[in-house]
């Protein structure tokens, strides 16, 4: 079951961002998100003997303009802009829960690093910012497990966006820049947004509406991506659980059949 579609967007497309500006001279080109590695890869499992259906009718509903979608006996990637690949994620997932079925998605975010066994971008660039992610409510409850992973080299004092790292003594010798710091501000942010249910061993909870998970996650991966280069975050979303038919709903309304 493999699938290859890479889709180009027209140019009157409304979700095309907009063409960045142009650099001052001397200053490095601002990449393209292609060219800046934003992605996604996840795996969409469903608990249903009808699942080979409810996969590829899901990936089907999905408007994939404007990125590169590939699907394989694995997984998916998609590869685009940030808003663009949260967008075709929440559709996928929410076509599926719509058929009733338990289903998981295990979904990796990555932006940062282009590449594959090297992870290399143009001489001067370093951490580029994006805007946040706007999803409309979905009407799904998603239950999920997110981590995110700042990918930080050390760093010396004069090494450029160094305020998380620091020198001994003066000696110029490279320590670990702290990472903590953005994940313990994550937090907080998935806590003001109403959506953080609790921390588990390597994992934070999260609960509520699926668009409020997912841009939960995401949009602490592009905050801390516009200072850091190379940052990932997972999740493990849980839609439909049985085991959790006769705990409250939390006003979420439950998911309909496929139109």
């Amino acid at each position: 079951m493999t699938t290859d579609t890479h889709q180009t967007p027209p140019s009157n497309a409304p979700d095309t961002p907009a063409t960045p500006a142009v650099p001052a001279p001397g200053a490095p080109a601002v990449p393209t998100p292609e060219q800046y590695g934003v992605g996604a890869r996840f795996t969409l499992s469903v608990y249903d003997s009808d699942y080979v259906r409810i996969i590829f009718e899901s990936l089907e509903a999905a408007d994939a303009t404007g990125l590169a979608v590939e699907t394989n006996d694995i997984s998916t990637c998609i590869t685009g802009a940030e808003q663009r690949v949260l967008q075709y994620l929440e559709q996928v997932i929410t076509a599926a829960a719509r058929s009733g079925a338990h289903l998981s998605a295990a979904i990796l975010l990555s932006r940062g690093c282009p590449g594959e066994l090297q992870c290399a971008l143009p001489p001067g660039v370093d951490a580029v910012g994006a805007e946040p992610i706007r999803l409309p409510d979905s009407g799904v409850r998603a239950r999920a497990h997110w981590s995110l992973y700042p990918l930080l080299d050390a760093r010396t004092a004069s090494s450029h966006g160094s305020a998380a790292a620091s020198t001994a003594s003066g000696t110029g010798e490279a320590r670990p820049a702290d990472h903590m710091t953005p994940i313990y501000a994550a937090i907080e942010q998935a806590k003001a947004a109403g959506v953080y249910s609790g921390s588990d061993h390597y994992a934070t909870r999260l609960d509520g509406d699926l668009a409020a998970v997912l841009t939960t996650a995401a949009n602490a991966w592009i905050g801390v991506g516009a200072v850091i280069q190379h940052v990932v975050t997972h999740l493990t979303v849980s839609i439909n659980s049985p085991s959790l038919r006769d705990a409250p709903g939390a006003g979420l309304p439950e998911p309909g059949p496929l139109a």
